[in-house]
């Protein structure tokens, strides 16, 4: 049995929390370090890292050729996002270095592309990873290797004037009965916005009317579609996320919703800017409708991952949010001017007082031009204003058009 020195061969990222693992985004710098532990003296070659990134789809089909023939189809495609390489420990001209026994350690650090990446992904027929993979090369010996992958997570901005749009739709289904009519079905559904953040309520307006013989049960779902692309042939993956039911519409009857809340629990962005793996979400406004196929109407989502600003979007153009503040200046004014307030409520008691005091009788006209004018700038100063109607007390005479014929 080979006695193998080296005792630990680790990489371990700089994360500001120890106990949560690094994420990174384009443009980011990754940093770390390698670990290596001998229990005895060792002779090496190099030490290299290697960083790479890729989204990767497969998947099988099989085909029939005839009625007793079948052949299986194979579909595959990648894309690169991260292609970094360095030597962290190597000699000159390819010499051998040696190490003591002991602990070493070796800072690496590299940055991301400043293009926009895509965000990492599991999914059943393709992922999109990350990792930083290690090789330790010695003479005589296997090499040793080590792989340890990282999260990349591509911001999603849901304050922006696309994704703060509102999303509505209306669509209709008619109901047969032995290939009669028996009424038409109609669904009508609006949301408040298209960007959405995992962990926030859509409140869903929807209206439905149901012209039928028969009750039907209006239904809510936040779907995730996950499409992979390869040799221009398309699989897709759709699961429900997230459910809300309605009550039963009568026969004849129509059902309003006014803000029935729907949660999004906690999932991955969308992915729109890979070119063989696309993830997108959507709400579907469903209605089982008698006699036929399920009615269904379909509201595009956007997951991202910056929620929304208390003051709305922060990338928008200025004459954006300026018809954003009109809309709201002309929501909030109200139709009628509020009266002013009381000369009571703005003056103390005392003020009032004394100014409603009376003047000294015995002091005449001559005696009062004696005083300083600024006594009666004083006087004057805190009188009361005139009590407030919206009856103009001094209405100006009408004037009659002149003729231009006289």
């Amino acid at each position: 049995m080979i006695f193998d020195k080296v005792r630990k061969l680790d990489v371990v990222f700089d994360s500001p929390e120890a106990d949560s693992a690094p994420v990174f985004s384009s443009g980011d710098v990754v940093s770390g370090k390698v670990l290596l532990e001998l229990s005895a003296e060792c002779r090496l070659q190099s030490l290299k890292l290697h960083a790479e990134g890729f989204a990767k789809v497969h998947w099988t089909e099989s085909r029939s050729a005839g009625s007793s023939t079948a052949y299986t189809q194979n579909y595959s495609d990648e894309v690169e996002y991260l292609n970094h390489r360095e030597a962290l420990l190597q000699a000159d001209n390819g010499g051998i270095t040696v190490l003591q026994a002991g602990k070493h350690e070796y800072p690496f650090s590299f940055q991301l592309p400043e293009e926009t990446l895509v965000t990492s992904f599991e999914g059943k027929y393709g992922s999109i990873r990350y990792w930083v993979k290690v090789k330790l090369h010695r003479p005589w010996a296997p090499v040793k290797k080590i792989k340890k992958e990282f999260t990349v997570i591509e911001p999603i901005d849901i304050n922006t004037p696309a994704l703060l749009a509102s999303q509505a739709g209306t669509k209709d289904k008619m109901a047969r009965v032995w290939y009669r009519n028996s009424g038409q079905v109609s669904v009508t559904a609006k949301i408040d916005r298209k960007g959405y953040t995992p962990g926030e309520v859509i409140p869903v307006f929807a209206e439905f009317d149901n012209a039928t013989s028969r009750s039907v049960v209006p239904k809510a779902y936040v779907t995730q579609t996950q499409t992979f692309i390869a040799r221009g042939t398309m699989k897709q993956k759709r699961s429900v996320v997230a459910t809300l039911s309605g009550d039963v519409v009568g026969a004849r009857c129509r059902e309003t919703w006014h803000g029935r809340a729907i949660k999004i629990p906690p999932v991955g962005p969308s992915i729109i800017q890979c070119r063989i793996i696309k993830v997108d979400y959507a709400l579907r406004v469903c209605v089982n409708v008698p006699g036929t196929s399920k009615l269904c109407l379909e509201l595009p989502l956007v997951m991202g991952t910056i929620p929304l600003h208390p003051f709305g979007s922060r990338t928008s153009s200025v004459s954006s949010q300026y018809g954003m503040n009109l809309e709201w200046l002309r929501m909030t004014i109200p139709e009628q001017p509020e009266p002013p307030p009381d000369y009571s409520t703005v003056v103390s008691g005392d003020v009032v007082e004394q100014d409603a005091r009376p003047l000294p009788a015995e002091e005449d006209f001559a005696g009062m031009l004696g005083r300083p004018f600024s006594a009666y700038i004083q006087e004057f100063r805190l009188r009361p204003p005139p009590v407030y109607s919206e009856v103009d007390p001094n209405p100006q005479p009408s004037m009659r058009p002149r003729c231009m014929t006289c």
